[in-house]
């Protein structure tokens, strides 16, 4: 028998014992993170992720992993629903609501206890599921329980700090990390799924005081503010932020510890980690704590600095180490794949957007086969405005919904977006924009509408979120 068959064979049967054996699953997912802050994917990164590089290493990252949307709570609804946000009615941040020209779209105030999450199916299979840090898809009656997980640790690691706030941990990282080392510790003879959403690094930033301290000093060594725009915004150009580099330290040595509580038990061989963040870095509002270039913007924007995520999966004998995918893929892939890695049936009806990226983990040079979409009928609180937006192999189209303007990029050879090919691409902007009338369509996307009362001069309003009646739901 050849060499290369051997391989083969011994490659296929790892990855089939695999998912016999119900892997562990670890999904750490970061609040505002940039791609562009992550050393193993910018080596020229003012901050120091060493545990976030050391599990780059372990597997694969994504150079082109993207959140479903440019703000959180509808990402945390594709991660949970494998669906684009306007299936389920969550487009903006929740409670989100300003209007300007236009009346934003009507944002749901839930997700929808009639989805069927990856939570669910994963205790439904077997899995003993968790959740520490922040939900951010809806109040009593929805909250992670609801939805699917066993164990819910969210009273006390909530989206504000919550009762398990304290001054050396302002963004609840240790805590979130220490009730995820307690439930790993106490069920590493079961299959679990742990999902981790931190606080960090949302503002308001804060770190304990001795990183703070560390950090001022090192930023004298750092370059000097410097500053772009983006329409009427500011957008931050360097990094050299002490308080936001002492939070992401403290964020990354709390990952480093999580990784240490699966090896010292004999877990990490048996355990899939998935490691992103919900959207871009915060580069043009409250405070501009960090930078995203050569990526265009930030949070609450469609551009890629908005959008495009440090995203890492490791899936021992799937994976190989210190590995990089160059293929596009989005947070409403992750159901189906997560599926596929746990030896579970696919459910098409429910993640009707995702497509498993298994292939890709496998080193398979599968494309992903369909356009990625966003719609976000708001206006962000970084200055972003209502928009709809396509990405089809290499070019991405946006729509912006105040004046029906189009702007065409080619990513591969455009990666800061600062090529409008619009008019220079006349049949391409008409096949890609004939593709997002018929997605939205399709989806039933909800579009903003004209503002009556729009005073140009005046503060932007702010519109309340739909709510929706809690329904019955079984009991697991």
């Amino acid at each position: 028998m050849k060499a290369p068959l051997l391989a083969l064979l011994a490659f296929t049967f790892a990855t089939s014992l695999f998912a016999e054996t119900k892997p562990n699953i670890v999904f750490i997912l970061a609040d505002d993170l940039g791609q562009m802050d992550i050393g193993a994917f910018n080596p020229k990164t003012f901050y120091e992720t060493p545990n976030i590089d050391g599990l780059a290493k372990r597997g694969m990252k994504f150079t082109q992993g993207y959140a479903a949307c440019c703000v959180c709570s509808p990402t945390r609804g594709s991660l949970m629903t494998g669906k684009y946000p306007p299936r389920f009615g969550i487009t903006n941040f929740i409670p989100g609501g300003r209007a300007g020209k236009l009346l934003p779209a009507p944002n749901a105030g839930q997700l929808p206890l009639a989805e069927v999450t990856i939570a669910e199916s994963l205790r439904d299979a077997g899995y003993e599921t968790f959740f520490a840090g922040k939900w951010h898809l809806g109040g009593a009656g929805f909250m992670p329980r609801d939805q699917g997980f066993t164990h819910d640790e969210s009273e006390g690691t909530g989206p504000k700090g919550g009762k398990g706030k304290k001054q050396d941990d302002p963004k609840n990282t240790d805590s979130i990390t220490d009730a995820a080392v307690k439930f790993i510790e106490a069920n590493k003879e079961k299959p679990f799924y742990a999902y981790l959403p931190y606080n960090a690094p949302h503002v308001p930033i804060g770190a304990r005081a001795d990183l703070v301290a560390k950090w001022q000093e090192k930023a004298k060594q750092a370059p000097a503010d410097a500053w772009g725009q983006e329409r009427a915004n500011q957008v931050r150009l360097v990094q050299n932020n002490p308080v936001y580099a002492a939070m992401l330290e403290q964020f990354d040595t709390a990952i480093g510890r999580v990784l240490t509580t699966l090896e010292k038990n004999g877990l990490m061989e048996k355990t899939i980690v998935v490691f992103m963040s919900d959207n871009g870095g915060l580069a043009t509002a409250e405070g501009h704590p960090t930078s995203n270039l050569p990526l265009r913007a930030g949070k609450g924007w469609p551009y890629e600095g908005g959008v495009r995520e440090p995203m890492i999966v490791v899936a021992p004998g799937v994976t190989k180490p210190d590995t990089t995918c160059d293929s596009p893929v989005i947070s409403t892939d992750f159901y189906p794949t997560l599926l596929q890695l746990g030896g579970q049936p696919l459910k098409p009806e429910q993640h009707l957007d995702g497509v498993s990226f298994l292939p890709l983990l496998k080193g398979e040079s599968a494309a992903r086969g369909k356009p990625l979409f966003w719609h976000y009928p708001h206006y962000a609180n970084q200055g972003g405005p209502p928009c709809t937006t396509i990405r089809d192999g290499d070019w991405k189209l946006i729509e912006w919904h105040e004046d029906g303007a189009l702007e065409l990029y080619n990513i591969p050879q455009d990666i800061g977006e600062k090529n409008n090919l619009a008019s220079a691409q006349p049949e391409k902007v008409k096949e890609l924009h004939a593709k997002l009338i018929a997605w939205r369509k399709e989806v039933g996307a909800l579009m903003p509408t004209p503002n009556p009362n729009f005073d140009p001069n005046a503060k932007q309003e702010t519109v309340a979120p739909k709510k929706a009646k809690k329904k019955k739901q079984a009991a697991p």
